[in-house]
């Protein structure tokens, strides 16, 4: 089992508080938060968009795999995913995770792409974690 950690320190109220967000490597270092970088056009950082960044490179590392099982290497794969937060009768909820996937990978087929990127998409580890409608299109460039 690999444990991975990340970290979050909240001073304040909802609106006029603000918080900061770390993680384990470092990369993210008192990486500040807020009310405004959520919901507002504020500097900063927000789950969601983090929760964006984690899927579109667990689906990018996933998809290199399932290619490799199939005997292709790409060239590049280029993903984002847009992830949606919507207010519902439960609250803010996040209710979907929109991939958007552009690769180059040499001598691959249109079907073979779509077949691994469908595996890609519903086996990363990332789409299964979220409990959200994972939607997708992806293209070869």
């Amino acid at each position: 089992m690999i444990k991975r950690t990340g970290s979050a320190e909240w001073k304040g109220g909802l609106k006029d508080g603000h918080g900061t967000v770390s993680t384990q490597s470092g990369v993210l270092s008192d990486t500040q938060y807020s009310f405004g970088t959520r919901f507002e056009a504020g500097k900063g950082t927000n789950p969601e968009e983090l929760i964006a960044a984690a899927h579109a490179s667990c689906f990018s590392m996933a998809l290199s795999l399932i290619l490799g099982e199939a005997g292709m290497t790409a060239d590049s794969i280029r993903t984002t995913a847009t992830v949606a937060l919507e207010k519902t009768d439960a609250g803010f909820t996040v209710t979907s995770s929109h991939l958007e996937v552009r690769a180059t990978i040499p001598g691959a087929s249109e079907s073979k792409f779509q077949e691994a990127a469908a595996k890609a998409k519903a086996g990363c580890p990332i789409s299964r974690l979220l409990n959200a409608a994972i939607t997708m299109n992806a293209a070869l460039a």
